[in-house]
């Protein structure tokens, strides 16, 4: 019944979780957790925006600490999945990495195209509201049905992802997808549209979550989970709009 694409919101994760005979999991509390990430994130973000903003030396610094800070949220991310527990911790951590991450990234596209960030930003938060909406009012379910297709097509697209930046690694390019082309387009489009419904999925586990009773610290562990989607969300949406502007 548990059931997300987000690795980190998969149904194994009450598989060794006892129902708490103590505070137990809200869907307010997983709310008002997920805004302190969220604010986390937003002044991480604005440092390295900020540090880098006109100032090429400081730029380039920035850029060379991407993908050391990649990695470091990466590892965060993995040690929060196996330590449940210990989210209240990892996961603030992590949103301050993926808001450095975030920051410096939105800065090197908004030099490129002037304006990108804010409408991205815009519709990452757009599309959340809307669909937590559209959730809210059962517009929107979570059905099994869903479940499965917006897992396989998120697997999917995990997979041609990792093809790629392994291609990458020996000068190989898969053509069309990274392309500012109606093929490109379409694709990041598509990756966009099953982001967006990974929020669904990540909205029904922290409601099975209140209804399953776990313990109080699975708030932070399923707000660590809904920021993960948000940032993914994020960033294609990022890209969507750096191919549409590569046309003009």
């Amino acid at each position: 019944m548990l059931k997300s694409s987000n690795p980190a919101l998969n149904k194994n994760v009450f598989a060794n979780i006892e129902r708490s005979t103590g505070e137990t999991m809200t869907i307010q509390g997983a709310a008002n957790k997920s805004l302190i990430l969220l604010v986390i994130l937003i002044f991480s973000a604005s440092y390295t925006w900020q540090q880098g903003l006109g100032s090429e030396e400081g730029l380039r610094s920035i850029m060379g600490w991407i993908m050391p800070l990649a990695i470091g949220g990466l590892i965060v991310a993995i040690v929060t999945m196996f330590k449940k527990q210990w989210a209240y911790i990892t996961a603030p951590i992590y949103a301050v990495i993926q808001g450095l991450v975030l920051g410096a990234i939105s800065l090197i596209m908004e030099m490129k195209f002037p304006g990108i960030a804010m409408q991205a930003v815009g519709l990452t938060f757009g599309t959340f509201f809307m669909l937590l909406i559209a959730y809210k009012s059962r517009l929107i379910r979570a059905t099994e049905n869903f479940k499965l297709g917006v897992t396989a097509a998120t697997g999917g697209i995990g997979l041609l992802y990792l093809v790629s930046f392994v291609l990458g690694m020996f000068g190989v390019r898969i053509p069309y997808i990274h392309e500012s082309g109606l093929i490109g387009i379409g694709f990041s489009l598509f990756v966009v549209v099953i982001a967006a419904l990974n929020l669904v999925m990540d909205f029904d586990f922290i409601e099975s979550g209140a209804e399953h009773g776990a313990p109080k610290y699975m708030e932070w562990y399923g707000a660590f989970g809904l920021l993960i989607t948000l940032v993914w969300l994020y960033i294609e949406i990022l890209n969507l709009l750096a191919k549409l502007r590569g046309r003009e």
